[in-house]
């Protein structure tokens, strides 16, 4: 629940840098590495996966005074599962090529774990607006990560950059002789993980060098204070033998 003292702009960015689904919460694993194979596959589920997010999100505030307490899991996939289901038809009908490359992980939607997690743990608790900014924040925290895990497989996988077949529109996204010297091992499950825990080390350094930087900035601030203290003791002292 967003306590009072924190802002909508903490609850939108929160699922974007704090507490970013894949690399800091490390949630839905698997669609991430099977759609993290190209870019354009991976902003195609980023997309899938946020549109669905808010949508529940919303649904779920609107509802979380009505829903009985017992059933609430159930509820929760039922309306998430709506949602899939429209995405689902809406992307075959008009976009088949992402519908295609998304194949059955679309689907698997349903019971992606951030999606029931914000609808338990965020959206029953609070109100419509907070609900929808967590679920855009949480759905471009899952879009970026996986978006970031894709360029680097498709780079050193295929020797492209954001290849993509859109609704008649194909680029192969080939950089130069790059693709002569792709590391395949890249594109399979095994260069996936490999990405994956790359990723997840350098954004977890960042983590820790930041927090060393905010501990020494506060250590620096209890110096001065208590130098402060000090001079000003000095000189009340100096002011009372005076």
């Amino acid at each position: 629940m967003r306590k009072s003292g924190n802002s909508l702009k903490t609850v939108f960015t929160n699922g974007i840098i704090a507490s970013n689904p894949v690399l800091k919460l490390v949630l839905g694993t698997c669609p991430t590495l099977a759609v993290s194979v190209s870019a354009f596959g991976a902003l195609g589920m980023g997309i899938a996966v946020t549109f669905v997010l808010v949508c529940s999100n919303i649904m779920v505030s609107l509802l979380r005074k009505v829903i009985p307490d017992k059933v609430r899991i159930p509820a929760f996939i039922l309306i998430i599962a709506t949602f899939v289901t429209l995405l689902q038809m809406l992307l075959q009908k008009f976009v088949p090529s992402l519908y295609e490359v998304l194949g059955i992980y679309l689907p698997l939607i349903v019971v992606n774990c951030i999606i029931l997690a914000r609808a338990e743990a965020f959206a029953s608790q609070n109100p419509i607006a907070d609900s929808a900014l967590d679920g855009l924040g949480m759905g471009l925290g899952y879009t970026l990560a996986v978006l970031i895990i894709a360029v680097i497989r498709e780079f050193l996988g295929a020797g492209s950059f954001f290849a993509f077949d859109f609704m008649g529109f194909a680029y192969s996204g080939e950089i130069g002789n790059l693709p002569e010297y792709a590391l395949s091992i890249f594109t399979l499950p095994a260069g996936g993980f490999l990405t994956f825990g790359f990723v997840i080390a350098v954004v977890n350094q960042i983590s820790i060098s930041k927090r060393e930087k905010e501990r020494n900035k506060k250590i620096e601030e209890a110096k001065k204070i208590e130098h402060a203290k000090k001079d000003l003791e000095e000189k009340n002292e100096a002011e009372v033998e005076a």
